[in-house]
């Protein structure tokens, strides 16, 4: 696999351990809805997880993560449709789907 790559792996996995961070072991959409630094910042995580998803994309698109379209779409609703970004979309793909992504972005840097 090529170095930039992995380098790209490791900053998703960085970005998830982030949100995971930021929300604890108590795990609330209310309180999510209600503080606007945390969202903020999860975004801005997604952020990070879309582009280094779509630049991997670019180097390599056989690279198999399961919701790497979903992923780049949502980085894109974020940055350009900051106005219409939808709390409860963020929140379920928080609790659906960055537990799978987390074990596959870790199965590709094993």
């Amino acid at each position: 696999m090529e170095h930039k790559i992995k380098k790209f792996l490791f900053d998703i996995k960085e970005s998830i351990k982030s949100i995971e961070s930021y929300l604890g072991d108590k795990r609330d959409f209310n309180v999510y809805q209600s503080n606007k630094m945390l969202r903020r910042a999860i975004e801005r995580e997604f952020e990070i997880i879309g582009e280094a998803m779509s630049r991997i994309e670019k180097l390599d698109n056989k690279i198999n993560i399961t919701t790497k379209k979903q992923i780049i779409s949502m980085r894109n609703r974020v940055i350009h449709g900051y106005d219409k970004i939808d709390d409860a979309i963020i929140w379920g793909t928080i609790i659906k789907y960055l537990p799978i992504l987390k074990n596959e972005i870790q199965d590709l840097i094993d």
